[in-house]
């Protein structure tokens, strides 16, 4: 479904080239969960922003279903069928949760919106009409966000770390919504960019990012053995108020 040739992006830092994403190649296929890992600054949120078009890549090229979508703005790939869940979802003063959830798919009716609503936990009474602006928590923000790339029954659906901001309830709930729709379905495919211990050994694939590099890349069976004790370590050192990597 998209294939990644050679895919490099670089920055300009004080005159000189940056190269943040060095090279991938990479394949995602339909009817898979794929769960991208690696150190923060390696490259996997901007490898996502590449994908969506919000970051034009630097080398390369990027095919969906066969076809070059490199010169493709942000909406003509959403128009493709490709969707992008934020780390932190942006806010919208003035939009209701209804309103947004109309633009991500304006032929959803408002009996299919509550069920929605209620399928990532939200009361649609208490939701339907709520403003997005700042009186929303980073959990129900993650919520609505993601009922937005549900709403539009993306072929590539892209969540940046869906856990971050969120209580442990809210995130097996997403998780179970997002393995729900997107594991085993011949129709779609979903990458989950996430440190989560509880999020990589679920998913079909894993790929692991190291310096704009990918270091490993291989079924969960595969990879999370080589792996876990490092997302252990990282996880203990977040309790302990550390940054993970």
């Amino acid at each position: 479904m998209l294939h990644l040739e050679n895919l490099s992006f670089s920055v300009q830092n004080n005159g000189q080239s940056k190269q943040i994403l060095k090279n991938i190649n990479l394949q995602i296929e339909r009817g898979k969960l794929y769960g991208v890992t690696g150190p923060n600054g390696s490259g996997k949120t901007t490898l996502a922003k590449v994908i969506m078009g919000i970051l034009p890549h630097t080398e390369g090229h990027i095919y969906l279903d066969g076809e070059e979508i490199s010169g493709k703005n942000i909406t003509q790939r959403a128009n493709l069928g490709i969707a992008y869940a934020f780390q932190q979802p942006p806010r919208f003063k003035g939009l209701t949760v209804q309103d947004l959830v109309k633009i991500a798919q304006p032929k959803l009716k408002n009996l299919s919106i509550r069920k929605k609503m209620r399928d990532v936990g939200l009361c649609p009474e208490d939701y339907m009409d709520r403003d997005m602006g700042s009186g929303l928590s980073g959990g129900e923000m993650k919520r609505i966000e993601i009922m937005q790339v549900l709403a539009r029954s993306a072929k590539l659906a892209i969540f940046d770390e869906p856990e971050a901001g969120v209580d442990l309830w809210t995130i097996q709930r997403l998780v179970d919504i997002i393995v729900g729709i997107y594991k085993n379905n011949p129709e779609a495919a979903a990458l989950i960019i996430t440190h989560n211990r509880n999020i990589l050994p679920i998913c079909d694939e894993l790929i692991v990012f190291e310096e704009g590099k990918i270091r490993l890349q291989g079924s969960q069976a595969e990879i999370w053995p080589l792996i876990r004790d490092d997302i252990v370590c990282q996880v203990q050192d977040t309790c302990r108020g550390e940054e993970i990597i």
